[in-house]
């Protein structure tokens, strides 16, 4: 039986085609491969002639796939993933660093305070922390780990629950004190400030401050006064320099609980439906420095409380 000879796999046109479906745009493509539109564009003909079926359905001003191409796609994000990461291995020295990205709230209050740790069991290992709330790229930014808040379920990537978010008002320790306001119940809250952030806004599941007054039966409190801030880790600093009372997220607040810059004020913690997620590539073949980190974040989950 004669086989017929098979030409060399465009590398170039699989990886323009993969920038464009990933972002939908030839132009946005181009920016990434530092290439022109037109660059990117000739060579998702190219591809699309060498394997004779049509990838992009083109309209005058976007591009969409066809079912084809979401096929295609879908296989090409992990491919390229496993390729760079075994290029990686291959160039990185011993020492090499290992980036981490995650939300900017949870590398201050939990990551940093425990991250000395992990450098005296791997000091051969240097951890760059990148924070952000955008979903990593691994492909495409080179983090190798990533601590994603979220309900889970997704797609693409290997995801494990790391640890819970339960939510519940913390405060500085003066404010329960104060015998001119006290903080006896939860009605007491109406003569106090309510530090509000931007986090559960459109996430169902995730408590706000309606939520826990509702749950804690506090009718007289209006649950819109108070400043928003951007972020949960601006919210809570403001709680611990004694400007009203946030609500904390557990694993955010749990240094601060310890070390007394904040007080739980009531004991009543509502369930998230966000946790704190471990995210990486799927697949096998994670390195041994992912491995090593990630079992060190489950450890330290498991031990949650130490100093």
């Amino acid at each position: 039986m004669t086989v017929k000879p098979r030409h060399s796999v465009p590398l170039n046109a699989l990886r323009a085609f993969e920038a464009a479906a990933r972002c939908l745009s030839f132009q946005a493509a181009a920016g990434q491969l530092f290439v022109t539109p037109a660059a990117v564009s000739h060579q998702v003909k190219r591809l699309e002639a060498y394997l004779g079926v049509t990838l992009f359905q083109r309209g005058h001003r976007a591009v969409a796939l066809t079912a084809e191409g979401e096929a295609l796609a879908a296989s090409l994000g992990e491919l390229f993933g496993q390729l760079d990461l075994a290029l990686d291995r291959a160039v990185a020295p011993a020492g090499a660093d290992l980036r981490v990205g995650t939300m900017e709230s949870f590398a201050a209050k939990w990551l940093a305070p425990r991250l000395h740790r992990f450098h005296r069991e791997r000091p051969d290992l240097k951890v760059r922390i990148e924070t952000g709330d955008a979903h990593a790229d691994f492909a495409r930014d080179g983090i190798d780990v990533a601590i994603r808040y979220g309900p889970g379920g997704y797609t693409g990537v290997s995801a494990e629950r790391l640890v819970d978010a339960p939510a519940f008002p913390v405060c500085a320790p003066s404010l329960p004190g104060d015998g001119r306001r006290p903080l006896a119940t939860p009605d007491d809250l109406r003569h106090h400030t309510l530090l509000h952030d931007d986090s559960p806004a459109g996430r169902p599941g995730v408590p706000d401050w309606r939520a826990w007054l509702d749950a804690a039966g506090a009718t007289r409190v209006d649950a819109r006064r108070g400043p928003v801030f951007p972020s949960l880790y601006l919210a809570q600093e403001a709680a611990a320099a004694g400007h009203g009372v946030a609500l904390g997220v557990a694993p955010l607040v749990e240094e601060d609980l310890q070390r007394g810059r904040l007080v739980r004020p009531f004991d009543l913690a509502l369930p998230n439906a966000y946790a704190f997620w471990i995210v990486r590539r799927r697949g096998s073949g994670a390195s041994p420095a992912v491995e090593a980190f990630c079992g060190w974040l489950r450890q330290e989950a498991a031990g949650s409380g130490r100093s």
